[in-house]
């Protein structure tokens, strides 16, 4: 097909997770490699690009209000509703005014071919498949990041566990995984261009495997290890029971790879855990951290909790807050249960009332601002390396960044140090943020 005229403008907003930032950024690439101009998301564009999210009622409402908000800045734009939100609710998305066009998971590959097309056409086109047609892995290659100093590489895609409340399995298809040798190349540009760090994203990377060589999510880290450049690698959510003593060995001897490990919990009560449809109990996840916490100096666990599903009762809430006390998390995400349509839990007796909900979220964010200090504290004192990523609320001299186990750093640093990994001394709390003192 022939593109439009060189020196159209294209505007994305990304919604959600780790996995569509990578896609976002393979999709700005091909838009590149087509002639039009990037720009930012509050400017006037010919075409917009809106990677939307699903995976809550929230979600949904931020892509809708993106949508519109974008139409507004020019009522003329070809504007493109993509990713998960699309994927669940074409016709919604598609009743959206100004949206003209709907794509799919899957089919992002094809997003600048569809809005030519669009652009061409009076009504709104629907490009979504089925979850079923969604089986192979789209190759979206990243070549950079814009405004990031830490390179995504989304190695999976899909998902087969269906929790009871996750509209996830259905919005991004099943489990499948990327080529090794496809990810190793991209880990290796990444490398060419100065990144330090890469951070291996997908929607449930522990199912990882390559289907021609049989390699798995740690033999793959075992590979991105050797490449020359890359310093640190990091993980992106693990279900708990991949996490094995065998794993945690193999971990130990990888040397770039970061001691932090986000472990999704969802509850600490057994009996919700259950009605979630997750595959462990608090008893397995406490053997999975404690093994953790003694196998690994100063490992970092973070995790999701979320508060209000069907049926939980105070004392379901209370299990489940003392556990997380128990455990001590780094970070925790605290989000209130809201029901999916198209999942089993949407379908439950007994939904939690609105200010319950709230009342227990309250809690349970300030549980994790507790644990969060408490480990913090333990490194007062200490020495870290971090990698420094960007100005502190547009503070030119303060700079944040990233310790190996997710500890979050403020400095007073020149800007000409931001993606460089530099050994800093912690020598205070500051909130969310560690203040440290750079070392000579």
């Amino acid at each position: 097909m022939n593109h439009i005229a060189s020196g159209k403008r294209v505007a994305f907003i990304t919604l959600g997770c780790k996995v569509n930032i990578a896609e976002t950024e393979g999709m700005k690439r091909l838009f590149e490699k087509a002639g039009y101009q990037v720009v930012d998301s509050d400017e006037y564009a010919d075409v917009y690009v809106v990677n939307t999210c699903t995976v809550t009622n929230m979600g949904d409402r931020k892509s809708r209000q993106m949508l519109r908000r974008v139409h507004g800045i020019n009522p003329n734009a070809v504007i493109a509703a993509v990713g998960c939100f699309a994927q669940v609710s074409p016709e919604e998305a598609a009743k959206i005014e100004g949206v003209s066009l709907v794509v799919g998971n899957n089919m992002k590959h094809e997003i600048v071919s569809l809005v030519e097309e669009a652009a061409h056409r009076t009504g709104k086109s629907i490009h979504v498949r089925s979850r079923q047609q969604l089986s192979d892995f789209e190759e979206l290659p990243v070549e950079t990041y814009t405004g990031h100093t830490r390179a995504f590489i989304k190695v999976q895609d899909g998902c087969d566990q269906f929790c009871s409340y996750c509209i996830i399995p259905y919005a991004r298809g099943p489990v499948r995984s990327r080529k090794a040798e496809d990810v190793l190349r991209e880990a290796e540009s990444f490398a060419r261009r100065g990144f330090k760090e890469v951070v291996l994203t997908g929607i449930h990377i522990t199912s990882y495997k390559d289907g021609a060589t049989g390699a798995d999510l740690m033999t793959l880290v075992e590979e991105i290890n050797r490449v020359d450049g890359i310093e640190r690698i990091r993980l992106g959510s693990l279900e708990p029971m991949f996490i094995t003593r065998n794993f945690i060995q193999q971990a130990k001897g990888i040397t770039k790879l970061c001691p932090h490990y986000h472990i999704s919990l969802q509850s600490g009560s057994a009996g919700t855990l259950k009605r979630m449809h997750r595959r462990y109990t608090p008893d397995d996840f406490r053997r999975i951290v404690m093994a953790l916490k003694e196998e690994i100096p100063d490992v970092a666990i973070t995790t999701d909790v979320m508060v209000g599903f069907p049926g939980e009762t105070q004392q379901e809430f209370e299990e489940s807050y003392a556990f997380c006390e128990e455990m001590g998390f780094l970070w925790a995400h605290v989000f209130k249960y809201s029901p999916r349509k198209g999942t089993p839990a949407a379908r439950f007796k007994d939904q939690v009332p609105p200010e319950v909900k709230e009342e227990r979220s309250r809690a349970m964010i300030a549980l994790a601002e507790k644990n969060r200090e408490s480990f913090f504290r333990r490194f007062v004192g200490t020495t870290q390396r971090v990698l420094f990523e960007q100005p502190v609320n547009g503070t030119p001299d303060l700079l944040e960044g990233l310790t190996p186990n997710y500890i979050q750093v403020e400095a007073r640093l020149d800007q000409s140090v931001i993606g460089k990994i530099l050994p800093v001394k912690l020598v205070d709390i500051d909130g969310e943020r560690m203040v440290g003192v750079p070392l000579d």
